[in-house]
């Protein structure tokens, strides 16, 4: 296989020397903005529910359909950016996203609003490919810290992102609108950023079938991978479960809460979601298991406090930002540790820990939202056990991990 050299980048573009500040603030940007488009559906699931005429876990079939879809952009999108041309992938995946947006704004049935949610969540894979090239970028003596910066995007997008839809589905009366705001919002990104991403990837010899190919291949060759996506698929699993069921949680007794309350639950996590930014330095200092470790004690804590004080809406502000802390540290803990294992195939085990992950996600979001439908929420809090606690047993074992 052979390199290539960038070509030459425009001013203020990130260069093969390191990555800047304002180019690490439009990566974290534009990571918020599209990876939005796979959480502000969740609290308008019970509105989406009245609104097409459906059973309200018919609708939840919505986060899972996101989640699946994810998963495919991670597993078929993502490896080209250890090989494609930068700006011009950049510039299609938006293009597309905000074509399946559009679709979704105006889906008279929920069959169209599962196929355009596939569609457009398949598109919406940027931040993983972002993730990767930023640590490229900075360095083996900054990845944790560029990992944590478009870590903090992810994460504000994916909390954000709830509070904005549920206030504008709130005041507009229609769940339509929001879909409608995100794709104005993701298509004024095609002007800003692949004008600041690196021209080519790293190895653009490498045929497509042979890229995808290889993947099973760093499957087998690292364990490290392998230790990184079972946390962060039984970690995601848990995190997705939760946020899959608590509109419904909300809309029913004691709290009788309307779509806008469970939007604003991205916004009373928000210290949660700023605090973890710290997790990429502290796994850089002290490594990625260490921030494990207290990723999942967060995590865990957060579900015995809603489990104990379910009713209490105090407790669930709680649990909802020791989740979103928890979960956030996790996730850039795990991919510092899997960038460490190779930089020419960075995008490739970025692709195999978040397929991981999102796969964990997406089986989440289905069993949160059966077990809540059979058992209330008692039920959905216990099954996320079953998936804390097998992240808990290799965390003891997997020390030789770091």
């Amino acid at each position: 296989m052979t390199s290539a050299a960038p070509s030459a980048a425009p001013p203020g573009a990130p260069s093969r020397s390191g990555l800047g500040r304002p180019a690490a603030l439009a990566f974290a940007g534009a990571s918020a903005l599209t990876v939005a488009n796979i959480y502000f559906p969740q609290p308008l699931l019970d509105a989406i529910a009245s609104g097409l005429g459906v059973p309200g876990p018919a609708a939840g079939l919505i986060a899972t359909a996101a989640q699946v879809g994810y998963a495919l952009g991670i597993a078929l999108v993502v490896p080209l950016a250890d090989v494609a041309r930068l700006r011009r992938l950049a510039t299609a995946l938006l293009l597309l996203t905000t074509a399946g947006l559009l679709t979704a704004a105006a889906a008279p049935n929920m069959a169209t609003l599962t196929v355009a949610t596939i569609a457009l969540s398949t598109t919406t894979v940027l931040p993983q490919i972002l993730v990767p090239t930023a640590a490229s970028l900075a360095g083996p003596d900054h990845s944790g810290r560029a990992v944590g910066a478009i870590g903090i995007g992810i994460t504000l997008g994916s909390t954000l992102s709830r509070t904005l839809s549920g206030t504008v589905a709130g005041l507009s009366g229609d769940w339509r609108t929001a879909y409608l705001v995100a794709a104005a919002l993701t298509g004024g990104l095609v002007f800003v950023l692949p004008r600041l991403l690196p021209a080519y990837g790293d190895d653009r010899s490498v045929p497509y079938r042979q890229l995808i190919g290889s993947l099973p291949r760093l499957v087998l060759a690292h364990p490290g991978l392998r230790f990184s996506a079972f946390l962060g698929a039984t970690v995601f699993a848990a995190f997705s479960a939760f946020w899959a069921t608590l509109a419904f949680h909300l809309a029913g007794p004691p709290f009788d809460r309307g779509v806008a309350w469970a939007g604003l639950f991205g916004l009373f996590s928000l210290p949660a979601a700023l605090l973890s930014y710290a997790a990429g330095r502290l796994s850089d200092r002290r490594g990625p298991r260490y921030v494990n470790t207290v990723a999942l004690v967060c995590v865990s804590a957060a579900f015995l406090v809603m489990g104990v004080c379910g009713d209490s809406m105090t407790a669930l502000v709680i649990s909802a930002n020791l989740l979103v802390y928890g979960s956030s540290s996790s996730q850039i803990a795990n991919q510092v540790r899997v960038f460490r294992l190779g930089e020419k195939v960075r995008a490739r085990l970025n692709t195999l820990f978040m397929l991981a992950s999102f796969t964990g996600g997406a089986v989440g979001s289905l069993t949160g939202a059966a077990l809540y439908a059979r058992w209330g929420w008692t039920g959905m809090v216990l099954g996320c056990g079953g998936f804390l606690l097998p992240a808990a047993v290799a965390l003891a074992r997997g020390r030789r991990f770091g």
